[in-house]
């Protein structure tokens, strides 16, 4: 077991999830500056992945909801992640749902969240990513993930659209690529937006505003559930195809709790919100495949959900992922995990 191990499971498991994600983070951040210097375990050592038109220095990046409000993109980037995802951001800024909010299962090595798109809101994040680009840290790739803002009506669709469109306006000039996130559990009425016929007029809208605002073509994916039925799952890659999108996050986390080894106090003292980790890694993986038997070869799926090592990540990629990402897995095994995978993915 590592260090690392140890410490997260005989102390950080006594602290706040909430707190101690926000101290680690504070941590990394401080240490961007040393860490971009390099150092034997750092950088990804992965090997390179072309996709979108984009050239990704290794296939595994770290998904969205660790760096919400893109403060610490450079420090991620030198643990050896091949892309960050920051967000979910929403067009105005949002507390969140009242803490305790964020809840580990080490058991299950699982996490369960409410967070509740806590941010600061588009307009603060594009500022923070254009002061980075203008301390000319070009050579990452980022990736926002946008989402609907809580107080937003979910069954006034103008309203939707029009958020929808503040967050694309404000932040696709700063992005590698754009993720339409419709598929956390924690904002109200946001999964119905995966249903074919609210999907189809919102990617338009964020498809129009994004080449009005880059004038280049920027990107789009959605990110879907891996609650959705077979049978949704195969309606949203038709409509990616249809749209011509760029690719499909799969999955996001799950409500379900079936199978877990936590005992039935710990996941009641839980609660309600989404779960990730290892107990996602079979429907994540059955996502994944059904969506590649259905678009075909071309279109980019990242696979996410349930990655815990590296042979999980050999896994997705021979079922037909293009890129992958991972979150609870670096919460739980620390700063040298991205790295490691990737140098393991690029020795097979």
């Amino acid at each position: 077991m590592t260090v690392y191990r140890l410490l997260f499971d005989r102390v950080l498991t006594r602290v706040d999830a909430e707190t101690a994600h926000r101290l680690g983070f504070r941590a990394l951040r401080l240490g961007a500056a040393p860490l971009r210097l390099g150092s034997p375990w750092l950088g990804s050592g992965g090997a390179p992945v072309r996709a979108m038109g984009i050239d990704f220095p290794g296939p595994l990046g770290l998904a969205a909801g660790f760096d919400k409000n893109a403060e610490g993109i450079d420090a991620l980037a030198a643990l050896g992640f091949g892309f960050v995802e920051v967000g979910t951001v929403t067009g105005e800024p949002q507390p969140g749902n009242p803490r305790p909010r964020l809840f580990r299962l080490p058991a299950d090595r699982a996490v369960v969240n409410r967070m509740g798109f806590n941010n600061d809101g588009a307009e603060a994040v594009a500022r923070r990513l254009a002061a980075r680009l203008g301390a000319k840290h070009h050579d990452v790739v980022v990736g926002v993930n946008i989402g609907k803002t809580k107080a937003v009506p979910e069954d006034d669709e103008a309203a939707v659209l029009a958020d929808y469109e503040k967050s694309t306006r404000l932040l696709a000039p700063y992005a590698d690529y754009l993720v339409v996130n419709v598929s956390s559990p924690n904002t109200p009425g946001l999964r119905d937006l995966q249903s074919v016929d609210r999907l189809r007029p919102l990617l338009d809208a964020v498809r129009r505003q994004a080449d009005a605002v880059t004038r280049r073509h920027l990107p789009l994916l959605v990110k879907i559930a891996p609650d959705l039925s077979d049978k949704d799952v195969l309606a949203v890659a038709d409509l990616a195809l249809e749209l011509r999108l760029d690719g499909i996050v799969a999955t996001n986390t799950t409500i379900s709790r079936e199978g877990l080894r936590s005992t039935p106090e710990e996941v009641q003292h839980a609660g309600d919100g989404g779960l990730s980790g290892a107990p996602l890694r079979d429907r994540a993986l059955e996502v994944l495949r059904l969506l590649r038997e259905r678009v075909g070869p071309e279109l980019t799926i990242i696979a996410v959900g349930g990655i815990g090592d590296a042979e999980d990540a050999r896994t997705r990629l021979d079922a037909g992922a293009t890129l992958l990402q991972a979150y609870t897995a670096f919460i739980y095994e620390g700063a040298r995990w991205p790295s490691w995978v990737q140098r393991e993915l690029a020795a097979r």
